[in-house]
Order: C-alpha cells, then structure tokens, then sequence
C-alpha cells in the first residue's frame, strides 16, 4: 500500500524543516505541504526559491527574516485567520532554532490557529548522532554572543555544567571562539568540530581544545563552512564522600537489605539514595576477602 499524499489544511500554520546541505535531505511530507500551502514564508526567498525549484514547486513566497519577523508574523497572522494555509521554512534546518520562527509559531497557537511541525534535517541531531555520547545528556546552546567580552562571560556561566554543550559558529568568528572556548573551559576538554554537514566536504574532527586552533589554522579550508561544536562538560570531580558512604553501606549490609541499607547510608551521609543503591549491590554481589 502507497503512503497517502498530505495536503495542506486550510488556516493551517506548518513549520517545515528543509535540508542542511544535501537537497535530497528533504522529507516527502514535507514536499507534500511546499506543494499545496497557498503561501511559503521564508528566511531567504532566493534560498528557498532554489529548493523549490529543485522539486519542481511553485510556490508563493513571503519574506519572514530575523529583522521583519515582529511585522512580517502580523501580517502572516492575518492571513491565517482569512483561512490561508502557510509553511514557514527558514535557509537551512528547523524554523525556530537559532533561525526565525519562535515569534510566529507562539503568535499563532495564543491565537487557537493550528501548528503543525514537520521534522527533518537537523544539525545538532546529525553532530550528535557521531559524537558517541554514551550518557545521552547534552545541552544545546546555539549561537554565542558576537563580543569577545559577552562571549567569555556567557562561557563562564556554562563552565559548571557537567554535560556537553553544543554550539553553532559562523566561519567569520570560529577562532575567536575556539580560542575563548580554550581560555575560559580549559584546554584539556574534548571538542568535536563539525562543518559542512551532509555537504560534499563534510568534516569531522575530535581533539582537545587546546589543539584545536592549531588544527585549523593548519588548513584554511578547514575554516570554511557552518560549524557546530560540541565540548566536554567538567570533568566529574571524585566525590570525597563516596568512600564515607562505602564505609557506611558495607556495615549497614551485614544486617540490612541493599534497599534499606541504601535508605539509612542516605540518611546518615546525605548522598543520593539511588546511588548508594547501585553501590550496595555492588557490594553486596562482590566476592569476600577471606
């Protein structure tokens, strides 16, 4: 059986992901709604002009960009109140991160008119999916501040965090905030560079940051294209109180069970019940010193 057509619904609102770099990216649903909305809205029209080319649309395009997105979400309001159906879609990506979009979607639901979301491409799902972050815990920051002062300050509220922080950078100030990166998170952190997803000089590279100015200033090409950075969080400190805690588990065992004992050791050391658990199963299963 061949998957239904979708059609746009009228006074419908659909925020549309297109492709990052490689046109054939794009989803079939969403080809759907680019063929059948009665308006498009952009980022940049002559972008999205050349996507839809590609595939053969002709559509209605809308200027929506960054510095018209509080007039230009007015009028695109309007138009979904007369019954107009719209995707909005931004140059790259999903509207809406660290793109043009936040403004009309929120505009839109507060109104009671339907939004609907079309997922696909992403950068930080397709960074992430080759970092082999084993915790599954990351954090997602986006563009930092323009100005070397703001930047580091901006660094220096993130420098806490024991999760990885993941970062958009445009070619014109990726060394500047490599180097930032260095100076205020330390250079022995782990960074993983991205550039040119899904495109035909797609890079990956992983190194420290102390390295990394190094790495690419040892290659111009290197510095070309949209950048996404991933770092280390903080390192995890040891915790001065785990062998307190031990301690405490392995005499509480000798007459308690593992979830008790846990239960008490919390008590007494004011650890994480959950965590001294784990440890006193450990414990409790490990082989006996005769």
């Amino acid at each position: 059986m061949q998957p239904s057509e979708f059609r746009a619904v009228p006074g419908t609102l659909y925020i549309v992901a297109t492709p990052i770099g490689n046109l054939r990216d794009i989803t079939l649903r969403a080809l759907d709604i680019l063929k059948t909305v009665d308006l498009v809205a952009a980022e940049d029209t002559r972008v999205s002009a050349g996507l839809l080319s590609a595939y053969g649309i002709d559509a209605k395009l809308f200027s929506y960009r960054e510095h018209n997105e509080q007039a230009a979400s007015a009028v695109l309001l309007e138009r979904l109140r007369e019954g107009r159906s719209i995707a909005l879609v931004s140059d790259a990506g999903t509207p809406g991160i660290s793109d043009p979009g936040a403004v009309l979607a929120r505009a839109a639901r507060e109104a009671g008119i339907p939004v609907v979301p079309l997922p696909g491409p992403s950068a930080v799902a397709t960074t992430l999916s080759v970092a082999g972050l084993e915790a599954g815990h990351w954090q997602f920051y986006g563009f930092l501040p323009h100005k070397a002062g703001d930047r580091r300050r901006e660094l220096e509220t993130l420098a806490g965090f024991e999760w990885p922080t993941v970062f958009y950078e445009s070619p014109h100030r990726l060394l500047e905030t490599v180097a930032d990166l260095a100076a205020v998170l330390g250079g022995e952190r782990q960074l993983l560079i991205a550039r040119e997803l899904t495109k035909r000089f797609e890079e990956f590279h992983a190194c420290r940051l102390k390295e990394a100015l190094d790495w690419l200033q040892g290659d111009e090409n290197r510095q070309r294209g949209e950048f996404v950075l991933v770092v280390d969080g903080r390192p995890v400190e040891h915790d001065a109180g785990l062998e307190e805690a031990r301690r405490v588990l392995a005499i509480l065992l000798d007459d308690l069970s593992p979830s008790q004992a846990a239960r008490v050791a919390a008590r007494i050391t004011g650890a994480k019940k959950n965590a001294l658990y784990d440890l006193a199963q450990e414990l409790k299963t490990a082989p006996k010193n005769d």
